[in-house]
């Protein structure tokens, strides 16, 4: 690599730590169960994923020991090529009904499945034709794609070669003027299911009324509704009691089931096609056993301990009740993630500042998470959280209402 490239990275480093879009990361020790430490300090989270508290229960870390006991700490495996355990298709068959699908497919991360299935599943014909399949026409796909779709599914469209077409967030009719003005073409709606940055959902029902109208398919990253929505954290579909051979749903692991790992959720048919057309599945190792036996836990603990998500709920709605009454403005109350919109990045970084000063973590949620002067504090509630915590952290809130300078 030449000087003037090293020159180049050094010049962007030095710039990024003078703009707002610099990104401080702390150093903790422990992980958030909700209280975790950092630097020697004890701090209260309320931006952790971990929904349910599954991460550091008992009986997934026993459950998850059992595994390791049983098979080692890693799968050093293409599953392709000798190292499909039987575990994982049990997984994939627990994973499928918890979907109302015919099948599933691990991948290692969420991010790599999006990556993976989304870049793979137009170019299947392509593929299969290296192995002599002969198609009896050709096809070409377009993809119809939430605006604030989380940026794997973006980067995932990209990598596939199709084209791709952004409708304004959750704007039905928006949407079907896109696909009525296109012709010709094989059509797959996106969307996350739960908006990680917003923490609105998906209008599921709508999506698939419109893919029944005009022949299309509909992908949905479940990521933060898996194991949260529903009445068994069946996620946005279970919510919705929305169902449809048409509908492809994807999950991951490492949020409210406190693992690490992704999914995808289809008929049958297209399970085995990803198998043989997805790089992210064939040619590289997939989740260590430990969390597999993790996984298929906490899928068991999310219906036999309803108390989690009923605590996790109860939470939310708590907060949402005191918060609401201090004239914040809150982009949505509908999901565990509940953002309050502050606009200007550095008062936003301010904000989290006096939070943490009182020993709280609140994400400061910026550019390029979100666009620029719609930064956010965002707020995730969690069903270990405790009334004492909320009190205190809607206290600090309190404090600062008069003086905090947030968008109108």
């Amino acid at each position: 690599m030449g000087a003037g490239r090293l020159e180049e990275f050094r010049n962007i480093d030095s710039w990024i730590k003078t703009q707002d879009v610099h990104h401080e990361i702390a150093s903790a020790s422990t992980l958030p169960d909700p209280t975790f430490i950092s630097e020697g300090r004890s701090y209260v989270s309320f931006s952790t994923n971990n929904y349910l508290g599954l991460a550091t229960s008992k009986r997934l870390i026993d459950k998850a020991r059992q595994g390791l006991e049983l098979y080692g700490v890693a799968n050093c495996e293409s599953r392709l090529l000798g190292g499909d355990l039987e575990i994982y298709r049990a997984l994939e068959a627990k994973l499928a009904a918890l979907k109302h699908k015919e099948a599933s497919v691990l991948f290692a991360t969420g991010y790599l499945t999006n990556l993976g299935v989304l870049s793979s599943l137009v170019k299947s014909s392509q593929l299969a034709r290296l192995y002599g399949f002969k198609p009896q026409r050709q096809y070409s796909y377009t993809f119809f794609s939430d605006v604030y779709n989380h940026i794997s599914i973006r980067e995932g469209i990209r990598m596939s070669g199709a084209d791709s077409i952004t409708y304004r967030h959750n704007d039905l009719n928006h949407l079907e003027d896109k696909l009525k003005a296109c012709i010709d073409r094989e059509k797959i709606i996106v969307s996350d299911g739960v908006f990680s940055q917003d923490g609105d959902i998906a209008p599921l029902p709508g999506l698939l009324e419109l893919a029944e109208r005009y022949d299309a398919m509909v992908y949905i990253d479940d990521a933060h509704g898996t194991g949260v929505l529903g009445e068994h954290g069946g996620g946005v579909s279970e919510h919705f009691d929305a169902y449809s051979p048409r509908l492809i749903q994807m999950g991951t692991l490492s949020k409210a089931y406190g693992a690490i790992g992704g999914f995808v959720a289809t008929e049958s048919y297209i399970a085995e096609i990803l198998k043989m057309t997805s790089s992210a599945f064939g040619f590289t190792s997939t989740l260590p056993p430990d969390q597999v036996f993790a996984v298929s836990e906490a899928i068991d603990m999310s219906r036999d301990e309803p108390e989690r998500r009923q605590r996790m709920w109860d939470n939310q709605r708590y907060f949402v009740g005191k918060v609401e009454k201090l004239g914040y403005r809150l982009i949505s109350t509908l999901t565990p993630i509940i953002p309050m919109l502050i606009g200007d990045e550095r008062e936003c970084d301010r904000f989290s500042q006096v939070l943490k000063d009182e020993g709280f973590h609140v994400d400061a949620v910026k550019f390029p998470a979100v666009g620029i002067k719609q930064s956010r504090l965002r707020f995730i509630m969690n069903a270990n959280h405790t009334k004492a915590q909320i009190d205190k952290l809607v206290d600090v809130l309190a404090s600062q209402a008069k003086s905090a300078k947030v968008a109108s």
